[in-house]
């Protein structure tokens, strides 16, 4: 069965502005690459078209005055309570104003993602992968972190809405913790929240901490790994084995739903993990095979973040390449690349930890002996 591949060459507008860490040319610059250096895998894929979402699905997750604000700022409007409704950084930086045109392509993303959703869920397609999609800090009535709605959240409540899933399994693979995701499934027991991040004393959104696990009926079902600075591969491999595999096959998902880009490699420009090309290849693979065991293989892979344009193509071809197990050279000329074991002493205390902190919820870790 092919891949649904979500791309459209609109998505160049989501940009902040050119002295803006978050511009739009990323995708044209992947768009590039993929085509040239997977070429030759081209018929595992369909190319599709997505279309932006109308206010009726934007208003699953974010209220009405918040998509009003944020359009008519994007069409021009001054608005001078803007950042009542925006952070500082979704600016634009030589302008101070939400930049024309935005909106319109945070709508596109959100369709791609939503529409990537159906397609699996209806079972068209055993994955789909779109560019764009993953802007996970924002808030039902607030953006932020470069983020303008939630495609996430709002993909989550059509799948729950649409076709009554119960079980959906997000993982958030950011190198910044997804503090809007969390916050809008934070009581929810239907939504396995797991994201893996830079400790978020050394970085934003400043949340995203070991403790914070859930309220009410949802209380574990958000798990936080914060990983040390300069985390390199086995350490998120530790990760994978000891905490997200073993929650994943106990929750039985009916789909899941991966984000992050190319933040967490150690050449990134805002970030300070050590993921290599092959660490990235590592999570698409490990995300492929809990698929292939637990919910048929129904995967929607979701990639944006990235602030080194040299590294952001091939590692999110890494990512794809993962994912579909294909097998392909993706090595740069770059400079040295860390320990593999860097920040593994440190990831192993924090599994500990989080072993103990979840074994009141999980089955599987209150059986550990340690």
């Amino acid at each position: 069965m092919k891949t649904a591949f979500l791309y459209h060459e609109d998505l160049k507008n989501y940009s902040f502005g050119q002295s803006h860490p978050f511009q739009g040319r990323r995708f044209s610059l992947f768009w590039e690459f993929f085509n040239k250096r997977l070429s030759s895998f081209r018929d595992k894929f369909e190319i599709i078209n997505p279309e932006p979402v109308d206010d009726s699905l934007l208003k699953l997750v974010h209220t009405q005055e918040y998509i009003e604000i944020v359009r008519s700022a994007s069409q021009g409007l001054y608005i001078p309570q803007i950042l009542n409704y925006v952070s500082m950084d979704n600016l634009d930086p030589l302008t101070f104003q939400l930049p024309q045109g935005i909106e319109e392509a945070a709508r596109l993303i959100v369709g791609a993602t939503v529409l990537g959703a159906e397609l699996v869920a209806e079972g068209k397609f055993g994955k789909a992968i779109s560019i764009g999609g993953g802007l996970h800090h924002a808030k039902p009535d607030f953006g932020e972190g470069f983020c303008i709605y939630n495609d996430v959240a709002v993909a989550v409540k059509y799948l729950k809405e649409k076709f009554g899933f119960k079980k959906i399994l997000v993982l958030d693979t950011d190198a910044h913790a997804g503090n809007g995701t969390k916050e809008i499934f934070y009581t929810d027991n239907e939504v396995l929240f797991i994201d893996i991040h830079q400790d978020p004393q050394t970085i934003y959104p400043g949340s995203g901490f070991i403790w914070e696990i859930g309220e009410d009926k949802g209380k574990g079902f958000t798990v936080n790994i914060p990983l040390p600075r300069k985390s390199s591969d086995l350490a998120y491999k530790a990760v994978f084995e000891k905490i997200i595999v073993p929650l994943a096959e106990e929750f039985r998902p009916q789909i899941i739903i991966r984000y992050g880009g190319s933040d967490p490699h150690y050449l990134d420009e805002l970030t300070d993990l050590g993921l290599t090309l092959e660490g990235f290849k590592m999570i698409g693979d490990y995300v492929r095979k809990i698929a292939e065991r637990i919910c048929q293989g129904k995967v929607v892979d979701l990639i944006t973040s990235g602030y080194n344009l040299k590294v952001l193509p091939s590692a999110w071809s890494a990512l794809i390449c993962g994912l579909l197990d294909l097998d392909i050279n993706l090595n740069l000329e770059e400079e040295e690349t860390p320990s593999p074991e860097t920040g593994l002493e440190e990831t192993e205390a924090i599994i500990e930890e989080l072993e103990n902190l979840l074994k009141k919820y999980w089955k599987y870790f209150a059986q550990l002996v340690r």
